[in-house]
């Protein structure tokens, strides 16, 4: 199979630039799968896994939450909230993040707040389905 060039960029810098074969990951609108030649194509990231096939067909998980995707015929990019490594993720510190977010819905405060904590409980809740596998 063919590749191409991903760059994963989040706040904090680059993530991952290199090829892969195909990349699979969560839009607001459902699962996109990027392989080679894929149309232009831009779409806002949802909470999720983001599944790399690599060009020795060893695949990686990625824990990825918000931002978007670009694909044009020279590069795809990935501008992420954020991203982790599956193997990276530290189990311990996303149970207690899952914990303090659910802590945060319950003592309901502003609107601002609570959509805060929603996001942050997804993103725990991700992190940790995807350490787990």
């Amino acid at each position: 199979m063919s590749t191409y060039p991903l760059q994963i960029v989040t706040p904090t810098g680059l993530f991952f630039d290199g090829e892969v074969q195909r990349t699979v990951l969560r839009t607001t609108q459902g699962d996109v799968a990027i392989l080679k030649n894929h149309i232009d194509y831009m779409a806002p990231l949802g909470v999720g896994e983001m599944r790399l096939l690599m060009p020795d067909g060893t695949k990686r998980s990625v824990a990825c939450a918000g931002g978007f995707v670009r694909v044009t015929k020279e590069l795809t990019r990935v501008l992420a909230v954020t991203c982790e490594w599956s193997d990276e993720i530290d189990l311990e510190r996303a149970e207690r993040s899952a914990e303090e977010a659910q802590r945060r819905l319950r003592n309901k405060t502003n609107d601002y707040e609570l959509k805060m904590a929603d996001f942050k409980l997804k993103r725990a809740l991700n992190r940790i389905r995807i350490a787990q596998q």
